[in-house]
């Protein structure tokens, strides 16, 4: 977790504002955050990250002490620290809001603030928006591959940092996931906890039905027992002859859970000493190295596992783990910028994107045009912040969480498919064009609106 200190940016944020400085370049200037491409198998994807954005917004400024060390640096003017020392946010920004979907090229959010401070920013969005949005990506797919099922995010220990860990646990959250073994993420978002117990637990007892006997008493509201450490059906039938005596006591066993071994085959079988034991009720509960691709296969090979643990494949978004994504100046003093470099070509301008829908409701096709050109559909961008002040205060993640699954159902069929590739189209409004070939023929930045 960090601190919140404005200077976990990039060395080269600073030295352009040092130049920007100088030559007193403080005019409004937009940029817009954006994903250049999906990446393969990936047909969609979800807007997160927004709040911890509009917070980190908030808070921005750099401290005396910070100030001081960067004096210290000899790499900055004194009047330069000086000026950093009362730098605030005090532009405007408008994004998707969370939980939407979204495809390539249209801005997940827009920032617009006097140019020093629009670009100071950019290394932090891109870090919180980026990851949350990734997670959140892959936690869907999870949703799709195991409608209905449980599922618990387990990612906080294989986590590239606790703070990863702790927006990877909201991320999956927002996308629909249960709850989540983090603790920390219990405490700061109110998302719903889950735990079972280590290897390590049965290990320190001499023998494993006195481990499980002794847990349940520990945990009567939620008894969930590890049962492969050792032999998983011998342990399947530990928990069905423990069973009565349980029951007597006003105990019931909730789940039994696998974390190791042919998933298929354990499963089948442990179902079955279960269902035999009269234990039909008490469900199976699966880890382990898992994805949605591992969990449509888990299920399509008829696994009788009614809830997923999905930890080290998912917060590390082992197929994608990063996007290609971007954080560009669309306009400056008035006048409309693009970026020419081969194969990072941007749009000019601010933009909106006006969605359309079929007559069943379901998308149909997404319209990329100039912020002022009105055109029919919903406009996805909203405002968030005005004059560096948050328009509302957090949307709770129950909204976020029904917003997501709303999206999610409003998607036409190939689109949900997690292991085929489908295009959604997404159209570029005339405005947009024209704009773009005017600045082809005048030069880059000679245009204006």
């Amino acid at each position: 977790m960090t601190d919140g200190s404005t200077l976990l940016t990039d060395f080269y944020q600073l030295t352009m504002l040092q130049g920007y400085f100088l030559e007193d370049m403080t005019a409004s200037a937009s940029f817009e955050l954006f994903v250049r491409k999906l990446p393969p198998e990936r047909n969609f994807l979800i807007a997160a990250g927004l709040e911890q954005v509009v917070q980190f917004l908030n808070d921005l400024r750099i401290t005396e002490t910070e100030c001081d060390w960067l004096a210290e640096t000899g790499r900055f003017r004194p009047e330069f620290v000086d000026f950093l020392a009362g730098l605030r946010f005090t532009g405007d920004v408008d994004a998707l809001p969370e939980g939407t979907v979204f495809f390539p090229n249209e801005p997940i959010i827009r920032v617009t603030a006097p140019l020093p401070e629009a670009q100071l920013v950019e290394t932090r969005l891109i870090n919180l928006i980026q990851f949350q949005t990734m997670i959140a990506s892959k936690a869907v797919r999870c949703l799709l591959a195991a409608p209905n099922k449980l599922l618990v995010d387990f990612g906080l220990r294989r986590a590239h940092g606790a703070e990863a860990g702790l927006l990877g646990a909201r991320a999956c959250y927002i996308a629909g996931f249960t709850g989540s073994s983090n603790v920390l993420a219990g405490q700061r978002f109110g998302i719903p906890m889950y735990g079972t117990m280590a290897h390590s637990y049965i290990m320190a007892h001499d023998d494993e039905r006195t481990a499980f006997e002794r847990f349940a008493r520990s945990q009567p509201d939620d008894i969930v027992l590890l049962i492969d450490t050792y032999d998983t059906e011998a342990a399947a039938g530990k928990v069905v002859e423990l069973a009565p005596a349980l029951t007597r006591q006003g105990y019931s066993i909730k789940a039994v859970r696998l974390d190791s071994g042919d998933l298929v085959m354990l499963s089948k079988r442990v179902r079955s000493i279960l269902d035999h034991g009269g234990l039909t009720a008490t469900g199976i509960f699966a880890s382990g190295d898992l994805d949605e691709q591992e969990i449509a296969r888990l299920l399509a090979a008829g696994a009788p596992i009614d809830g997923f643990g999905v930890g080290t494949r998912m917060i590390t978004s082992v197929d994608a783990p990063y996007f290609n994504c971007a954080y560009k100046l669309q306009e400056y003093a008035g006048r409309p910028r693009r970026k020419y470099s081969q194969g990072k070509q941007t749009w000019p301008g601010c933009k909106q994107v006006f969605r359309h829908y079929q007559a069943d409701g379901s998308l149909h096709h997404d319209l990329l045009t100039l912020e002022g050109d009105r055109q029919d559909g919903e406009p996805l961008l909203q405002p968030v912040m005005r004059s560096g002040r948050r328009l509302a205060p957090a949307e709770p993640l129950q909204t976020v969480r029904e917003r997501v699954a709303s999206q999610i159902g409003l998607l036409p069929e190939a689109l949900k498919a997690i292991d085929q590739q489908a295009e959604y189209r997404v159209e570029y409004g005339l405005a947009l064009k024209e704009l773009a070939e005017r600045m082809a023929a005048a030069g880059p930045t000679a245009m204006r609106d």
